[in-house]
Formats: structure tokens, C-alpha cells, sequence
């Protein structure tokens, strides 16, 4: 077969991008054992997926998912054991959250204790009233 490029099968996907992530994918998994869908014809893997995409022994939407569940990266009991570990670290969560507010009611109460134990100091407030007059006063001396 003549050389094939990125020319010939950019009509079978929307993007350049898309096309060559598909096509490395499938490169890699022809690399790992699977078997190509086309003769090899002593072509490198990179040609054989483009050749396979060119001449689309291989559906879109098969491509694009095998794309898709490499880039996986958990599986079904991945998911049980992540849930698992969020259920405990919602248990201990809860618990911390139990001591932080039980220290905080603690605090409360000797603060409380503190300024019920202190005296009162009186505080004068001037207005501006008060001190125009006692400015009027030094005045008049």
C-alpha cells in the first residue's frame, strides 16, 4: 500500500487532535498483542492504526471507546473500596467535629466565668454636646 499520513484519515474524525489521540491509542494496544485488523506488511505500529483508521475496519465509536476506557483509571471495585474509605472518613470526621465543638463550649463557659468574675468598669462617654461646653467653660476662665 502506498504511505499513508494524517491527510488520509482526517476525513473520518472532526479534529486532528482527536484522530491522533485514537491513533496512538490503537498503536499502543497493536504494540501490547492485540491483533491488527490489516496486513502488516512490515509497517510500524503507528502506520498500521492510521491504515486501520483509513480504512475503517475499525468503527469510530469503537476507537473512541477503547480511547476512553484506557483513560479510565478506576475500576468497579476501585469504586466499592473508594466508598468505603469516604464512609470511614465521614465517621471520623463526624467524631472530630463532636470534640472541636465540645472545646468550644468549654472556652465559652470559662470565658463566661471569667468576665462574670471581673469587675465592671464604667466608661464616660462624651458627646459633643459635653464638649462644647466644657470648651465654652475654659472660655469664659
Amino acid at each position: 500500500m502506498a504511505r499513508i499520513t494524517v491527510e488520509d484519515c482526517i476525513d473520518k474524525f472532526p479534529s486532528r487532535f482527536e484522530l491522533v489521540l485514537v491513533a496512538s491509542n490503537r498503536a499502543r494496544k497493536l504494540h501490547s498483542g492485540e491483533n491488527p485488523t490489516v496486513e502488516i506488511d512490515n509497517d510500524k505500529n503507528t502506520v498500521i492504526a492510521l491504515r486501520e483508521i483509513a480504512d475503517e475496519t475499525l468503527t469510530k465509536e469503537q476507537l473512541k471507546n477503547d480511547l476512553i476506557e484506557e483513560y479510565q483509571t478506576n475500576t468497579f471495585s476501585e469504586d466499592e473500596d473508594l466508598n468505603e474509605i469516604e464512609d470511614n472518613s465521614d465517621d471520623s470526621q463526624s467524631e472530630d467535629n463532636d470534640l472541636q465543638a465540645s472545646d468550644l463550649d468549654t472556652d465559652e463557659l470559662q470565658q463566661n466565668d471569667e468576665n462574670e468574675n471581673q469587675p465592671q468598669k464604667e466608661t464616660s462617654i462624651e458627646t459633643s454636646q459635653d464638649n462644647l461646653e466644657n470648651s465654652s467653660d475654659e472660655n469664659n476662665l
